[in-house]
Parts: structure tokens; C-alpha cells; sequence
């Protein structure tokens, strides 16, 4: 299976998002809340229609970027929020980025690549952070579906992808997960070493 743009796009034009809530969801706003610098710079790949990104912008964070491989769900967030600053809508692979952030955030990106690239997306993501940035999310703790994303695993898996280039502060099962998603969460927050 090609998960590549054409892939996504389809999903996306058919309304195929069963992960997509409709809203940010609360342990990321949670998450939000408690920041207080509205200048850091921040990254959320994968983003889809982005609800983390809307919610950020709209509690005065004005440097967020969204990198998608889909155009569309960049398009449908555009229209949505036309506000928002055209130059950090990113329409590109995120193995390509460059640019160096103080928190990403992952919210179903990770479970939507080929499991083959767990350990570059952890690599990655520890050379897209500036110096003791964070990487803070959901990871789904549930094996999922092994043919098409989202793609499941377990905290042990994914701790050996993490630690190489991270300091552990959180990786629990999330408390306040949604409903449908309870005990099959795990909330991250990893800091760059």
C-alpha cells in the first residue's frame, strides 16, 4: 500500500477520517492551557484538519505551523480559520522539513505512517527540535489494524523507538482520553536530549 499524497487525498475527499474527532481533544487542550509562552514555535505534522492547531491560534499562538502530504485538508483548514498565516500551512513531506521548533505535537501522525518508520520519524522529530524541545501527544496503545492505518502498537514498542533521543517526563496511559478511545491512549511528553 502507497500511503503517499494520493493515498491521504482520497481519504480526506471520501470523508474516511474515523480518528478525526471534529474538535481538539481535551487531553491535548488540557495540554494547552497550562503553556504560557504564546511565542514558542510549534510543529504539528500530519496534521489533517488540524482542531490542535485551530485551538493554539485561537488562544494566542501565533507561531504554528501545519505540515500535511495533502493539500486538502489544508485547503478545508484555510477555510475554516482564513486568518491563519498562508506561510505556515506546509504542504510537504515531513522527512523533508528542516526548520527547528520548541514543541511538536503528535496527534494520530505516528499512527498513520508505515510502521516501517517509526524509528525515522523518532529521529526525526528529535532533529526538527530546538534544544530541550518537546515533543508532547497521543499515541494509540491498542494493536489496531496491521494492513492500513491507523496503525496500532504498545508503549514497550514504542519506548524503544523514543529513548535513543529522548528524556522520558511522560508516557502513561492518558486519563482523560475520549470516550471511545479510553485505556487505549497513551499521553507522551518527551523532551529533546
Amino acid at each position: 500500500m502507497q500511503l503517499d499524497k494520493n493515498y491521504w487525498t482520497q481519504r480526506y475527499l471520501n470523508n474516511d477520517a474515523a480518528w478525526d474527532t471534529g474538535s481538539v481533544t481535551q487531553p491535548l487542550k488540557e495540554y494547552i492551557d497550562q503553556l504560557n509562552d504564546k511565542n514558542i514555535s510549534i510543529l504539528i505534522p500530519g496534521a489533517g484538519n488540524a482542531y490542535e492547531a485551530e485551538y493554539f491560534f485561537k488562544q494566542g499562538f501565533k507561531n504554528v505551523t501545519i505540515i500535511d502530504l495533502s493539500q486538502t485538508p489544508l485547503n478545508q483548514f484555510k477555510k475554516r480559520l482564513p486568518e491563519f498565516p498562508e506561510d505556515q500551512l506546509v504542504h510537504g513531506d515531513f522527512f523533508d522539513h528542516t526548520i527547528k521548533y520548541d514543541l511538536i505535537i503528535e496527534q494520530t501522525f505516528f499512527c498513520a505512517l508505515d510502521p516501517s518508520l517509526r524509528s525515522d520519524y523518532s529521529k526525526k522529530m528529535h532533529e526538527l527540535l530546538k534544544p530541550e524541545g518537546k515533543l508532547v501527544g497521543l499515541l494509540f496503545n491498542d494493536k489496531l489494524n496491521t494492513d492500513k492505518p491507523p496503525f496500532g502498537g504498545t508503549k514497550e514498542e514504542y519506548l524503544n523507538y523514543f529513548e535513543k533521543h529522548f528524556e522520558v517526563r511522560t508516557f502513561d496511559t492518558c486519563y482523560n482520553s475520549i470516550k471511545p478511545r479510553a485505556g487505549r491512549e497513551l499521553f507522551i511528553n518527551l523532551e529533546k536530549i
